[in-house]
């Protein structure tokens, strides 16, 4: 019987936890594996944790897919996202802060990674043109431009792993007047340098995750003033004095803003920090997940599964308070129904299966409390019958409560926090100068920090 073969689409945390669930069953000793080729648009691993200087398109005219800036540090306690088999005690060989930059994260995530292993399965420079399946013969066939070669090339596969991420086509709505903006307009996806905004008056329309941080990362590079224009009610943070919200723009004449409270402003810049599409260019309707950023996706069983068709599967596809570790979840659970380990039940069963998370999504009151319960538990779902290392989910869960606590006091101050390891107990070290005072974000320069060692009350 010939071997199995996959495509997975995508070399950044989704798809490099699925070729790590792959190699975990081949140092295991599964000498059935599939045969496996990972298509990467970007020219290395690490998907949306690659920082570039582009915007638009890249080099090939393809989207660029990164959103990243410089200057970004983790917006979360990295105790939270440390990975159940590789630790940052491990990686580092000491202790370090809670919040590091991207470029320190970035080697964590990468360090665990045996490349030579790893970059075997993967075409870089491949961007996926379209995907079909044959219902008589139960394939797929995916189609791929490949730039280095110039050509397009076509190959056949028994599944398909989308893992593209959902965070990469902007979502950029229209006010009446904007196209007359005379300054600056661009969506978060294209911002890449506070510096560029100092001493301007930037309006940031948006409550989002990406609002804030861009928000508080103008503030730490000299913006003159903030105003973030919420939909339906305000962050809530105590800002400092040069930063407020506002509700929701109705329209702009010239480079004034007017908000629905009636008020208006004079602004240099207006960055949409208004979220992202799911975009799947490369798929024909039947195989293309239509969904929302929401805590589970409709369509999927287990979060995972295309439900009209199984061999069809998508990983990292929710919202996301727990990342890496979910992604591995997933993809260990997605590994072994293609091994053949695992079972995929019939259309009835999954739908049965698919009803009860549905339900208990659509009961959460979308506090934040209740939707880390409730990624805890659909991880601690699949972690029960995976040979995944077992990992404390829901004391990562508590650290998640306490982080957003945190930001409640000091949306300035809060990456100065210190945590506990989740996996070692190791306490990680303070800053030596406050979060806004440390302005170079290289991995060079924040190693070389004289980091304190943390009181513990």
């Amino acid at each position: 019987m010939l071997n199995k073969k996959i495509a997975i689409l995508g070399g950044g945390p989704s798809g490099l936890a699925q070729l790590r669930a792959f190699e975990a069953a081949r140092l295991a000793g599964n000498k059935n594996l599939p045969e496996i080729i990972c298509y990467e648009k970007q020219n290395d691993i690490g998907g949306m944790w690659n920082y570039t200087w582009r915007t638009g398109l890249d080099k090939n005219g393809e989207p660029v897919h990164g959103s990243m800036y410089r200057y970004l540090w983790s917006n979360g306690p990295k105790e939270c996202l440390e990975f159940a088999d590789y630790t940052f005690d491990e990686h580092f060989g000491r202790a370090i802060p809670s919040y590091p930059p991207r470029a320190v994260l970035k080697d964590y995530i990468l360090g665990r990674i045996d490349e030579e292993a790893i970059k075997k399965y993967i075409r870089f420079e491949c961007p996926v043109r379209w995907v079909e399946y044959d219902d008589a013969t139960e394939k797929f066939t995916v189609t791929v431009m490949n730039h280095k070669t110039g050509e397009q090339e076509t190959d056949i596969f028994d599944y398909v792993v989308v893992a593209t991420g959902h965070f990469s086509t902007p979502n950029m709505p229209y006010f009446k007047g904007v196209e007359d903006f005379p300054g600056r307009v661009l969506h978060a996806h294209d911002f890449r340098d506070a510096l560029e905004f100092e001493n301007k008056d930037v309006l940031m329309i948006g409550s989002s995750y990406s609002a804030e941080d861009i928000a508080s990362q103008c503030y730490k590079y000299g913006a003159k003033s903030i105003t973030i224009s919420y939909r339906s009610e305000p962050i809530g943070y105590d800002w400092p004095d040069n930063m407020e919200e506002r509700p929701l723009v109705t329209h702009f004449e010239g480079n004034v803003a007017y908000f629905k409270d009636g008020t208006s402003k004079a602004f240099d810049a207006i960055m949409m920090c208004t979220g992202y599409l799911f975009h799947f260019p490369f798929l024909p309707d039947e195989l293309r997940l239509d969904t929302h950023n929401c805590m589970y996706p409709e369509h999927l069983y287990k979060g995972i599964f295309f439900h009209d068709n199984p061999k069809m599967i998508y990983l990292g596809m929710h919202d996301q308070y727990y990342t890496f570790n979910k992604l591995d979840v997933q993809a260990w659970y997605a590994r072994d129904v293609i091994l053949g380990d695992k079972a995929i039940p019939n259309a009835e069963e999954r739908l049965a299966d698919m009803k009860i998370w549905q339900d208990r999504h659509q009961a959460l009151d979308g506090s934040d409390d209740q939707n880390i319960d409730f990624q805890a538990d659909y991880i601690l779902d699949l972690l029960a019958t995976i040979d995944y290392p077992d990992f404390p989910v829901k004391a990562q869960g508590e650290l998640f409560k306490q982080w957003l606590r945190d930001k409640e006091e000091d949306i300035m101050g809060f990456r100065e926090k210190t945590y506990a390891s989740t996996m070692t107990n190791t306490m990680a070290t303070e800053l030596p100068a406050p979060w806004l005072e440390i302005k170079d974000d290289s991995l060079e320069s924040f190693m070389s920090l004289d980091f304190v060692e943390a009181t513990v009350d």
